[in-house]
């Protein structure tokens, strides 16, 4: 079996087999983009082929960026069109296409890789662990009625530039750059967010907002006509569903969650991609009002620099530990002592007792500081040698806010 990165002469044969391996047929090209392998870089796509040359495996990356805790942001390369021909599975393909493919970004100096996963037993064999949650949050139209804030009936709140916004709805097609550029101010201060090149914009390569499908936008305006915000959604059979809310702020977010539950002719409102500890909940004034469904996982982290990727982020609390890190798919065993000071830190190999002994998969999972180290403790994956060495690495590891991504890929 050959590995070998893909030419533009080899798009057919990637996007044929790609497709073939989720046993599903390539959509009618259309004018000026609109599909999703579009947006592929040629150069960062891999073909697996046999002997004779047929393909029977494909992976590729995007180039993103990744905001960190802190709002700093770092090259992310994310995985996609992973996939092996059903008559050639469980022969060591996929294996050897990751093993392949970590090692090319490992030579291309990248820190880390994202991905989202198809199926959740999958890719932790690899080093990738789920970073990020996210859920959807169905509100009956009847009981959607949002509670007065509390907090100004116990002191002279004053009105916010959000009170003073506008709502105003647009057809997708109408919107120009706003989009893109409100997309853009969120995503850098986001835990968890992923860039959107320009190229996916501009070719329509991905899911709604961002495809061809006819979507109504609702775009907040803030009181000077800046655009802050915006809600992708669509209706059909009653039911009002909201692609992506994208916000600035908390206030522009509760109002463009009005919009959508005040929306006449609509008996139920279905918000996807919301982030597990999102206010909203709280927000209704009957908290049963809305119902979590599809909580899921969503971006995956697989570290592959450990001493620059815990360099690269913030820190909210100094302190020190010493993590013994195994990565077994690459062979890889360090110990490490991190030191936080002021917000930084410094991440040496070190021959101090460890205070944690943890998996790679698992380390890509707490980076982002969406699940508490002390989580893994507790499941029996993380091994912790003293009494506070969960709750240490907890404080450390917290991050200012919640991770949250719903960009697609």
């Amino acid at each position: 079996m050959e590995i070998r990165p893909t030419t533009d002469k080899d798009l057919d044969a990637f996007v044929d087999t790609v497709h073939a391996a989720f046993g599903r047929f390539p959509e009618t090209p259309v004018e000026g983009g609109g599909l999703w392998w579009s947006a592929l870089e040629t150069d960062r796509c891999l073909l697996a082929l046999t002997a004779d040359g047929r393909p029977v495996g494909t992976a590729a990356t995007h180039s993103f960026e990744l905001t960190l805790p802190g709002e700093t942001l770092v090259p992310a390369p994310g995985v996609t069109a992973v996939g092996v021909l059903p008559s050639h599975r469980r022969q060591g393909v996929l294996t050897e296409m990751m093993r392949y493919q970590l090692a090319e970004l490992r030579s291309r100096g990248e820190l880390l890789s994202v991905l989202l996963a198809s199926e959740a037993s999958i890719y932790g064999r690899f080093g990738y662990g789920p970073a990020t949650c996210t859920a959807q949050l169905k509100v009956p139209r009847a009981e959607a009625a949002l509670a007065v804030p509390r907090a100004r009936e116990l002191v002279d709140a004053p009105v916010t530039a959000s009170d003073n916004g506008s709502v105003e709805v647009l057809r997708r097609a109408e919107c120009g750059g706003i989009l893109e550029e409100v997309y853009d101010r969120y995503r850098r201060a986001q835990p968890g967010a992923l860039s959107r090149p320009h190229r996916w914009w501009a070719l329509r390569a991905g899911q709604p907002p961002i495809s061809r499908e006819p979507r109504y936008i609702a775009v907040h305006r803030d009181a000077d006509g800046v655009p802050d915000g915006y809600a992708s959604y669509s209706i059909e059979s009653g039911t009002l569903t909201v692609d992506e809310t994208i916000a600035t702020d908390d206030a522009v977010f509760t109002a463009l969650a009005r919009f959508a539950l005040e929306h006449d002719l609509v008996s139920q409102v279905v918000f996807k991609h919301v982030p597990p500890d999102h206010p909203l909940r709280w927000q209704f004034a009957d908290f049963r009002a809305g119902r979590v469904s599809g909580d899921m996982d969503w971006l995956w982290v697989r570290l592959l620099d450990v001493p620059r990727a815990l360099t690269a982020r913030r820190w909210f609390t100094d302190g020190e530990l010493v993590l013994d890190v195994h990565d077994p798919f690459l062979g890889g065993r360090d110990r490490y002592l991190l030191t936080v000071r002021d917000g930084k830190a410094d991440c040496a190999p070190t021959d101090r007792k460890p205070d944690l002994s943890l998996d790679i998969r698992d380390l890509g999972s707490v980076y982002l500081g969406g699940t508490a180290p002390s989580t893994f403790v507790r499941a029996g994956h993380v091994l912790a040698h003293h009494p506070d060495a969960a709750a240490l690495a907890d404080t450390l590891f917290r991050a200012d806010r919640s991770p949250h991504c719903l960009h697609w890929f």
